[in-house]
């Protein structure tokens, strides 16, 4: 087997992997097929050899995830899994501004929620844990951006649905969050959704994440991000003196 069609396989079967949700815990073949647009042989060659390696487990209703998928689970979970201090701050900053907490990290031209805290209301903004946003826009992703280099910030603007003319524009965001020590979000990736962002810095003082507040527009009025920022300050502060530490920093 060739390196090119290695690689092409390993992909295949990711790409099969990342059907299962929540929502679908069991894969028909031909869900498989349809979804993925392989070859019903391929699929077929694939789900076995994923059954086989123990990341799937095949049913009489189809294929679910294998116990193999347990134990790397178990090492993420250990890898990502912040202090209860860390998380306990999270609970607490969300029960006082009743809006969703998020942590976020950066990861090439993505940012990634590593961890979350649900707002109490009805009407809310979730993300789920370990998805990947887009750095081009949001409040987080301005703070997250301060350090990087050009190459990397080209990058990120040629990602966006602007193209690379959106360079100039994070450079204005960025240079702003700097100035300010936060960043505010409006309906940028998201119509309807707002989000709030300060820094979560290291010892020699580098940004490591971004804690941020977010939910619908119509709650983050000018009279209430006064109040979400000093609150985000103290507790990024309070989580930068216990030590914050993640496996991409």
């Amino acid at each position: 087997m060739s390196a090119e069609t290695g690689v092409r396989s390993v992909q295949r079967a990711f790409e099969i992997l990342s059907l299962l949700t929540e929502e679908r815990r069991t894969l028909t073949i031909r869900e498989v097929v349809e979804e993925t647009g392989l070859a019903k042989t391929t699929a077929l060659r694939l789900l076995q050899t994923l059954e086989q390696m123990g990341l799937l487990w095949a049913t009489s209703k189809g294929y679910t995830a294998g116990p193999a998928l347990w134990r790397w689970a178990h090492l993420a979970r250990s890898a990502w899994e912040l202090p209860p201090e860390t998380m306990q701050l999270m609970r607490e900053l969300g029960t006082r501004q009743r809006e969703t907490v998020n942590l976020y990290v950066a990861k090439g031209i993505h940012r990634v929620c590593i961890a979350q805290q649900e707002s109490p209301q009805s009407l809310r903004h979730v993300v789920r844990v370990g998805d990947e946003l887009p750095l081009w826009g949001g409040a987080s992703a301005k703070i997250l951006l301060r350090d990087v280099d050009e190459p990397l910030l080209a990058r990120v603007a040629r990602s966006s649905p602007h193209g690379k003319e959106h360079l100039e524009t994070l450079r204005g965001w960025i240079a702003r969050a700097s100035a300010d020590g936060y960043a505010v979000s409006h309906g940028e990736r998201e119509p309807g959704t707002s989000a709030v962002a300060v820094p979560v810095v290291s010892g020699g003082g580098a940004i490591v994440a971004a804690l941020t507040l977010s939910g619908p527009s119509v709650r983050f009025t000018g009279d209430k991000i006064e109040a979400f920022v000093a609150d985000l300050r103290d507790a990024a502060k309070r989580m930068a003196e216990r030590g914050f530490d993640h496996p991409l920093r």
